[in-house]
């Protein structure tokens, strides 16, 4: 009897058990059904052959154009060459856009990262840099890009470059210049009417934190806009971003104006040497004559051949005219120092000439006796041009030192008139002549001591004013 009951009582719990584990079993059936796909089927589905996506095709195919959003990220920025015109930076240049074909919602992840390899098998825009001279990927160790591709449908396409792009640079203030480089972002393919190009609204252009460049520096602003090019096949889209560059001139500064100025300023030594020592003098003057001259052509090495001068032109041009001036300055001296002798020497000559005169003059009275009437008017005439043309020579020969304010014939009235013997007595002996024109050449010495300083000065302050405040200026107010 016990034994029924608890029978009894046994059976309505069992078949509750047994019901409640088909329930379960039920339930998790569904679940079973509703488990994501492997990342390769998913992939074939949304971009495979049986997808029925065409990578020949842009998005929105007879629609509205493609917004294709850019940004870049500078890895380095160097090798700023003026002879070519150039410069070369490393970037990451990412492109965002929208390709509704590429939207999902089977696969519970945000975004996908794809392999490199899947680029071939979507649509891309045919971006290409419009001042470009050389270009190329990089492949180690593997392509650098990436392909990312989130659920809404957005194509994130990054990839790293090496980039050689045009700047024309104007180089009237070299080395005191600042540049502006441009990069050009243009559809090659696209007209505006399938394709534009917009940058980033944050952090359109960004710079790696390490970034030094040898020359220059590169402002923090950069100049985003647009360059939409016209030809005519259509109207492109093109963006472009300007970099900002000021040159350093710490390593001009060294290499070419502060040996520039001490080679100046060691021609100046030579105004201090004794004008008799010729050999130091002249070494002195020619030894800085060529190195102001191997100097200058150093500075143009490395510049284009443009037709304009530049501010390091000036600079290397009137230190050369200085140096060269230093020299002259000696000839100049030597040549007053020793004109002394040329008026000892053209005196005495025409001391002499007159002796002969009046010789000639004796011995023709006497033949002019003996000879007939008929020969003697020719003779004279002929006596008298011969010491018309003497004379004419002597004076051509004594111009220059009567431009001095010195006389050929001693007495006359001619040299007591002078300026240099007007507080003279008469019968002036040789040496104090000879003193006088040494002193006149001492004179020019201690006068170019003070005006080639002077000079030079002055020029530097007018020079570093121009380029340094005047200029820099100028460029400030129209960048």
């Amino acid at each position: 009897m016990l034994l029924q009951i608890l029978c009894l009582l046994w059976a309505p719990f069992v078949i509750f058990l047994q019901g409640r584990s088909v329930l379960c079993k039920e339930t998790k059936f569904p679940n079973r059904l509703t488990k994501p796909p492997s990342p390769s089927d998913f992939l074939d589905k949304l971009m495979g052959r049986t997808s029925g996506y065409d990578a020949r095709i842009r998005p929105n195919f007879k629609g509205p154009p493609v917004n294709v959003t850019c940004n870049i990220f500078i890895n380095s920025f160097g090798s700023i060459t003026e002879t070519t015109m150039d410069y070369r930076l490393n970037v990451f240049l990412r492109q965002q856009w929208n390709d509704p074909r590429l939207a999902y919602k089977e696969y519970p992840d945000d975004s996908l990262d794809l392999d490199p390899s899947m680029l071939d098998s979507i649509w891309k825009p045919d971006l290409f840099f419009a001042n470009e001279k050389g270009a190329n990927f990089h492949e180690v160790t593997t392509d650098n890009k990436l392909l990312r591709i989130f659920q809404n449908g957005n194509v994130l396409y990054s990839i790293r470059l090496t980039l050689t792009l045009s700047c024309p640079m104007d180089l009237k203030n070299f080395p005191m210049d600042s540049q502006t480089c441009t990069m050009q972002l243009e559809s090659f393919g696209y007209t505006m009417n399938d394709l534009i190009f917009e940058w980033l609204d944050v952090g359109a252009v960004q710079v790696a934190d390490d970034l030094m460049l040898p020359q220059f520096v590169l402002k923090e602003e950069k100049g985003l806009g647009y360059c939409t090019k016209h030809y005519n096949t259509g109207k492109f889209t093109c963006i472009e971003v300007k970099f900002y560059l000021e040159r350093q001139m710490g390593y001009y500064l060294i290499q070419m104006y502060i040996p520039s100025l001490l080679t100046v300023i060691l021609s100046w030594v030579s105004f201090w040497i004794n004008m008799d020592a010729a050999p130091a003098r002249v070494g002195l003057g020619i030894t800085t004559v060529l190195t102001m001259t191997t100097q200058s052509s150093g500075s143009r090495a490395s510049l284009p051949k443009v037709s304009y001068v530049k501010a390091i032109d000036i600079w290397m041009a009137v230190c050369l005219l200085f140096v060269f001036a230093a020299l002259l300055e000696y000839a100049a001296v030597n040549f007053v120092s020793r004109q002394h002798k040329e008026f000892f020497r053209l005196k005495k000559q025409l001391k002499e000439q007159k002796q002969q005169q009046r010789t000639v003059t004796g011995d023709g009275k006497v033949k002019g006796n003996i000879m007939s009437g008929n020969n003697a008017p020719h003779g004279n005439a002929a006596q008298q041009c011969s010491a018309c043309a003497r004379e004419e020579e002597l004076a051509q020969q004594g111009f220059l030192l009567q431009s001095y304010g010195l006389a050929l014939t001693a007495g006359s009235a001619e040299m007591d008139a002078t300026p240099i013997f007007a507080d003279l007595p008469p019968g002036l002996g040789f040496y104090e002549i000879r003193r006088r024109f040494v002193e006149r050449a001492k004179r020019i010495d201690t006068v170019s001591r003070a005006v080639f300083p002077m000079s030079f000065l002055l020029f530097n302050v007018l020079y570093w004013l121009t380029y340094k405040v005047l200029r820099h200026e100028d460029l400030q107010a129209t960048v």
